[in-house]
């Protein structure tokens, strides 16, 4: 057959939601040939490289028209010409005129009839009339109205929450609200977490279907599985949580988890802040709770905590009260006396059912092994007041879920004085995982320092030693741990893959955000003992939180315009 002049005559495209290889008009090994190219099409970039393999295809193949074997549905994820404009100027200015503007269309029309909210609604499978009552809905959806745990909605009829649109050509059933969450709300108005203060369940702040069954259930609140359960299929918490799951063997697990989450939790339970028995939605808050069910009285309990007193005891300073990697639902990380035993270190026998220490007060007594600390928090250049008092004002004597045994985490340990921080915390967009993830004292000495503001390092230092190309952690004799600071703050082993910590290729002073771009101070060619320009991180960036990704000054975005900030006339201005 004789090539076809493709400026003569384009090609038609036929756009078919099923693969239609028996229909295509390409010769056998050419519809091989298109088949095979299709199959290799990235599913993120279809509109693009479906041009180029047609192109590639058209213009060494004779005759016949082309049919386009797209499966739409499956492959359509997202059209490039929105991804990059660009692009798609250059492919029109290339030569492909060919590629009709009804092929694009077609593909815009599938990619939106994708994305649909479901608010929209659904087409009923048989007509209804617009005022179709509950009767008629229940010929069919009785089962909605039985089981153990019926939606009291459900009595006061079907269109207390569906709205039924009628057209010439479709019945669309939907909801009359945009949102299932906002229809919800018209009822239990209680329940909205823009008017809740503290800490809100996650799936309750917009997603109620995630843990209830909008009609009926066989379990209480219409929850859509049990609150008990070993395994996510049995237990409605375990598909989101993994607590007390994979327990090492020699580990253990509190038996409390076999009754049930809401044995110790109430969802939807909500309070100020920082109260852990609000912040992690407890009935009671520890030992309360706790007392429940170990009573203090217990013989063989106070024979485990060495006659000691307890019962009025936070458990969960000690205990996790999940499971452990350790016997006894011990934490993570234990005081060496109280690992070994030997309680009789700072402890002596209880008097009148009150705790006895060895020496006068708390920090005579914690000086007797740290002295080095006391020495430090005494003599440093930079002192820390919040150090200058007692010293279990930050630390748990016993046990800790963290290293160097802070009370909480190593973040809120410091918010607690630290308001500036906490209000940042709570406002800006985008925080410095070290800051306000890992804890404070990743950067900064807790006990004193002879730098400013108690930082580990002074100037560029302190961040290269995470985001520098000679950044080195060294492993930890402790299991699983990774050191940095000399030895000084300790990561988990995974820390910088789990968090992407980015690694700057700076060399001589250069490297970031461009090879040639400076990050420290610039020196006076005739007197390297002056600077000629000011440069560190801080120049560009913010040190614990920003309102916009790189936490650049200001809170800006970064743009171009963030840039002539300092390059002003020097980088685009010529361009208009």
């Amino acid at each position: 057959m004789p090539s076809r002049n493709r400026t003569a005559r384009p090609p038609t495209w036929v756009i078919s939601p099923i693969p239609v290889w028996e229909k295509t008009h390409l010769a056998p090994q050419n519809a091989d040939a298109f088949r095979d190219r299709y199959r290799s099409i990235p599913t993120t970039h279809v509109g693009t490289t479906i041009y180029d393999t047609v192109e590639n295809l058209h213009s060494d193949q004779a005759g016949g028209d082309y049919r386009a074997p797209l499966r739409l549905e499956v492959r359509v994820n997202n059209l490039p010409q929105f991804e990059n404009p660009d692009r798609h100027t250059e492919i029109m200015s290339a030569g492909h005129s060919f590629i009709s503007p009804i092929l694009r269309f077609a593909l815009l029309l599938a990619l939106v009839s994708l994305c649909l909210p479901a608010s929209f609604g659904a087409v009923h499978p048989v007509p209804l009339e617009k005022n179709t009552d509950d009767a008629k809905c229940l010929e069919c959806h009785e089962d909605k109205t039985k089981g153990k745990a019926v939606h009291s909605a459900i009595a006061l009829g079907c269109l207390t929450c569906h709205e039924i649109r009628v057209n010439k050509d479709a019945t669309y059933v939907k909801l009359i609200t945009t949102t299932p969450a906002a229809l919800c709300l018209t009822c239990h108005s209680d329940r909205d977490a823009e008017k809740l203060k503290g800490t809100v369940h996650s799936p309750a702040v917009r997603d109620c279907l995630k843990c209830h069954d909008p009609h009926t259930s066989d379990n209480q609140k219409q929850l859509r599985k049990a609150l008990s359960g070993a395994t996510k299929y049995d237990n409605l918490c375990l598909s989101c949580h993994t607590q007390g799951m994979n327990v090492p063997e020699k580990g253990s697990r509190h038996a409390a988890l076999d009754t049930g989450c809401d044995t110790c939790h109430t969802t939807h339970k909500v309070g100020a802040r920082g109260n852990p028995e609000y912040d992690f939605h407890l009935t009671k808050a520890a030992p309360a709770l706790c007392v429940e069910c170990h009573d203090p009285k217990d013989a063989s309990l106070q024979k485990a905590h060495r006659n000691q007193p307890f019962g009025s005891t936070n458990c969960v300073e000690c205990h996790d009260p999940h499971s452990s990697a350790a016997p006894k639902l011990m934490a993570r990380f234990l005081h060496p006396p109280f690992a070994d035993k030997s309680c009789e270190m700072c402890h002596a026998p209880a008097k009148d059912g009150k705790v006895v220490l060895t020496q006068t007060d708390v920090k005579a007594l914690c000086v007797t092994c740290h002295d080095d600390k006391a020495k430090l928090i005494d003599s440093a250049k930079v002192q820390h007041l919040g150090a200058a008092g007692d010293c279990t004002d930050c630390h748990n004597p016993h046990a800790s879920k963290y290293p160097a045994l802070p009370k909480t985490n190593g973040v809120e340990i410091c918010l607690n004085c630290h308001s500036d921080q906490a209000e940042m915390m709570a406002t800006k967009k985008v925080l410095h995982q070290p800051a306000f993830g890992q804890g404070c004292a990743t950067c900064h000495e807790p006990h004193g320092s002879a730098n400013e503001k108690l930082l580990r390092a002074t100037g560029n230092a302190l961040c290269v030693e995470c985001h520098g190309p000679d950044a080195r952690p060294a492993e930890a004799q402790d299991a699983h741990l990774i050191t940095i600071f000399s030895g000084k703050v300790r990561l988990s082993e995974d820390y910088f893959r789990k968090n992407k910590i980015p690694i700057l290729p700076i060399k001589n002073g250069k490297g970031h955000p461009t090879p040639a771009h400076p990050v420290e101070d610039i020196r006076d060619l005739n007197d390297l003992t002056k600077i000629k320009t000011a440069i560190s991180c801080l120049s560009c960036h913010q040190p614990h939180a920003g309102g916009a990704r790189a936490m650049l000054i200001k809170d800006q975005k970064p743009a171009l315009e963030f840039c002539r900030g300092c390059h002003k006339g020097s980088i685009g201005d010529q361009v208009q």
